[in-house]
């Protein structure tokens, strides 16, 4: 009786094999399924594989920056609080190593550090980490009262104007932040496509529990407009926010107006600030200059479109131009030494925003010429 059974059981199998067909569509979809498992599993490991090998360092006291990819735009960060702390390490000459493995810290937040095993989430709580363990104080020079100023401004600029420029990255302008986003491999498209509508939901989410997500988007941008118009005010005609040495709010202020700068063509700060704002696209032209030499700046990117006249060739705003090149310069922040070198095959394409209003400390004017 039992091999009676096991060939009637082979003859059902035969018989459901022969009705789904050699092509049959399960095939197909464990086809599809096992291959894209396969690239998504050599994706990221090559992902891992490599960030392994940029990031193999010793750590001992050595501060550890945690924070997200470079994306494809040029600007160092989307973040501005990456780019605010990255720029503020800058600032006051301290070596640093990144580390851009997304991973977020206990507290969930990104940027991060590690410095000798110990853990410190959220801008200001770094810095202030940093100055007690390492000394270093960019305020050192500012009055009671500058320092009060100077937190004012700090706390609109990451608790209010930062909610609208995330809502123009994320909300907005999502397919162009897409875009921009450092993402490879075989599953690159779609992975862009997944992470940008994460993110963007979060930010809705955050910004209706904020507040700020509760108004319409004409009424977001009015927003924008107050806070862009009060940093243009309050930074006049001086060389940085405070005057013209360097404070902590600089990093801050820098790290939110790159955004507008440099990441959201056509949009409505991208025309403010290369428009009628015109000294805030001075004042982070300077410190892109003094602090990231590495990062690139197109003469290109200085243009918008309403400047353009009939014939469609874009005309240059009050003279001024962006080098896109990287220059020498030499300054005392915070008692180091602080140098960085020029590319010695770049040409200058235009004067520079920097010309008529950088006072070049410590360096050779001649060695800026041409």
């Amino acid at each position: 009786m039992k091999p009676k059974k096991a060939s009637a059981r082979k003859q059902d199998y035969g018989g459901i094999m022969s009705g789904l067909g050699s092509d049959s569509w399960w095939k197909k979809t464990l086809y599809l399924t096992g291959g894209a498992l396969l690239a998504a599993a050599a994706y990221l490991l090559h992902e891992l594989l490599a960030i392994r090998k940029e990031q193999e360092m010793d750590s001992k006291d050595a501060i550890i920056l945690h924070q997200f990819s470079r994306p494809k735009s040029g600007v160092p960060s989307l973040s501005p609080f990456c780019l605010k702390m990255e720029t503020y390490l800058r600032m006051v000459d301290l070596p640093y190593q990144n580390y851009f493995d997304g991973k977020l810290s206990p507290q969930g937040k990104m940027p991060w550090i590690e410095y000798n095993k110990e853990q410190v989430s959220g801008t200001e709580f770094i810095i202030d980490f940093l100055e007690e363990k390492l000394g270093v104080n960019l305020n050192k020079s500012l009055s009671p009262q500058e320092k009060a100023v100077s937190r004012a401004v700090t706390k609109m600029v990451e608790e209010h104007f930062y909610w609208t420029i995330a809502y123009c990255q994320w909300v907005d302008n999502l397919e162009e932040t897409q875009k921009m986003l450092a993402v490879s491999g075989p599953l690159s498209d779609l992975l862009k496509w997944i992470l940008s509508h994460l993110t963007g939901g979060i930010v809705k989410r955050e910004m209706y529990g904020h507040g700020i997500g509760r108004f319409s988007k004409e009424e977001v941008y009015a927003l924008m407009e107050k806070d862009m118009r009060t940093l243009a005010t309050l930074l006049g005609d001086k060389k940085y926010i405070m005057g013209p040495k360097l404070s902590t709010v600089d990093a801050t202020v820098f790290g939110h107006l790159s955004q507008a700068m440099w990441t959201l063509p056509g949009t409505r700060p991208e025309q403010l600030i290369k428009g009628e704002l015109i000294n805030l696209a001075m004042y982070c032209e300077r410190i892109r200059r003094k602090f990231w030499p590495e990062w690139y700046v197109d003469i290109d990117d200085f243009y918008y479109e309403s400047w353009s006249d009939s014939s469609g060739t874009p005309s240059q705003p009050l003279e001024l131009g962006l080098y896109s090149r990287t220059e020498t310069f030499d300054e005392d922040v915070t008692g180091n030494s602080l140098s960085y070198s020029r590319t010695p095959d770049s040409e200058c394409t235009a004067p520079s925003l920097m010309d008529s209003d950088l006072d070049m400390e410590g360096s050779d004017p001649e060695a800026l010429k041409c």
